[in-house]
């Protein structure tokens, strides 16, 4: 097996035991790259002097007797809206070309100081605005099991890299799916956590807007749920910088091992295919001690789902068109056209409304997850859409935002989520979505490793089209 096929868990337990260096292994991940990411452009930037550098660094610390870190030697990628010291953030768009950073962001911080070692940074969309990932900045990123699907968005270059075996652990961000999709789209597992669950503060940009502070976060990206649960707690880490960061333990009170399942939640037409593998990821569960409970509907996704676009495209909606149109992106500008007639006249009754709203169906969900601790449901009521489908036309395009609502409704009020992998068929991947409560991850996790478990495991996918 090449190193670069292999796990995170495994890369830390090798490099400790001196089956190989770190340095090996960027050696090897870095071949890995320049042999696929041509055709893939899943990373946009990178460094080859950096990254041995870093790798060196890890090999001497063990060499002095000096602990290396949980991550020690493990080859990651950092998404592009986050500041990495001597990169530009640039968020896919050229006129953040010259935004240079000059300190790492929390994340970036504490994944580098546990041993991890930055192979690159990842695509994304323009602004970070769709499902799809492409820009006039860096091009059009594939998805490597498939060329004519999305990779995904806005993490669409992280979860292509984990795919194709550029990295053991991507960095990605969500706030509408933005990790939990990707992953779904390329066939691994993604972790959306609890907003204050993981510092963020980039010095190169202002302070995120209200209806950000609210339902962005930061999560990992990768092939095994061990591997989520691991770059979860080193990324969890807190920073005086970011004041929003909460202190909340990783493991909560132990709760019933119940879960409810929801096939079509908020009337969605889910397809068949999706269907089967959430019944299947239901049975991996009862098969492992939960007892799984069919419901017909969760809270309200529909409503949140429109909450949510007041509170992150109304917020300063102007604005963000104006910088649209000077970018010239055909994609951004294609989604915020799309939303244009409702939230472009929102004044500040209707932004506290959103507010008040959204409190009142946290409470829904409280009330709903102190019944069920876990929630099985889709990620999005279709598999992988088409590349550039919402680009397509009117109808295409409100397709595409139907479909996602099981992503925005429970981005709107922060809950975590994991996405778990179930399955490739004929180069078209399929998956499930794992939610909890405010701050279990823990649950997430644990239910997510029980579907996985005996089951679907992803393995690294070489595109045929390189």
């Amino acid at each position: 097996m090449n190193i670069w096929e292999l796990d995170a868990t495994q890369i830390a337990a090798g490099v400790r035991s001196g089956q190989f260096s770190a340095e090996e292994v960027a050696i090897d991940v870095l071949h890995r790259v320049e042999a696929v990411n041509p055709s893939l452009n899943a990373i946009v930037e990178s460094s080859a002097e950096r990254t041995i550098d870093a790798a060196r660094a890890v090999d001497e610390a063990l060499a002095a007797g000096a602990e290396p870190g949980v991550l020690a030697g493990v080859p990651l990628t950092i998404k592009v809206v986050a500041d990495e010291a001597g990169w530009a953030t640039t968020n896919g768009v050229r006129l953040q070309q010259k935004q240079i950073a000059a300190q790492d962001n929390p994340l970036v911080f504490h994944l580098k100081a546990a041993g991890g070692v930055s192979i690159g940074r990842t695509n994304t969309p323009a602004f970070s605005l769709r499902w799809f990932t492409s820009n006039r900045l860096y091009g059009t990123t594939r998805n490597p099991h498939n060329i004519a699907l999305t990779p995904g968005g806005s993490s669409g270059g992280a979860s292509a890299a984990v795919a194709a075996g550029l990295g053991a652990i991507a960095h990605g961000t969500d706030i509408a799916g933005s990790v939990r999709y990707p992953a779904y789209a390329c066939g691994v597992h993604g972790l959306r956590p609890t907003p204050g669950r993981i510092s963020y503060f980039n010095a190169t940009a202002p302070a995120r807007g209200i209806g950000q502070q609210f339902m962005s976060v930061s999560g990992p990206i990768a092939r095994s749920v061990a591997d989520l649960r691991l770059a979860l707690g080193v990324m969890a880490q807190g920073d005086v910088r970011d004041p929003t960061w909460v202190p909340a333990p990783f493991e909560g009170p132990q709760v019933p091992r119940h879960a409810a399942l929801c096939t079509h939640p908020a009337g969605l037409n889910t397809h068949p295919r999706i269907v089967r593998a959430l019944e299947d990821a239901a049975r991996r569960l009862r098969e492992r001690g939960w007892q799984v409970t069919q419901v017909e509907n969760v809270p309200p996704l529909r409503e949140a789902s429109v909450e949510h676009i007041y509170l992150w495209m109304g917020d300063g909606f102007d604005s963000r068109m104006a910088k649209a149109l000077k970018e010239e992106d055909p994609g951004a500008l294609a989604t915020l056209r799309g939303q244009r007639e409702l939230v472009a006249n929102m004044d500040v009754a209707r932004f506290s409304e959103a507010l008040t709203r959204r409190l009142s169906m946290l409470r829904e969900w409280q009330l709903f997850f102190d019944r069920y601790p876990v929630l099985l449901m889709p990620v999005s009521s279709e598999l992988p859409f088409p590349d550039e489908l919402d680009a397509k036309d009117e109808p295409s395009y409100r397709r595409v935002w139907e479909a996602q609502i099981p992503l925005i409704g429970t981005a709107f009020v922060g809950l975590p989520g994991v996405t778990v992998a179930t399955g490739v068929e004929e180069c078209v991947p399929v998956g499930v979505q794992v939610l909890a409560g405010r701050f279990r991850e823990d649950l997430c996790l644990k239910a997510a490793a029980d579907i996985e478990a005996d089951g679907f495991k992803p393995r690294v996918v070489t595109p045929e089209f390189v």
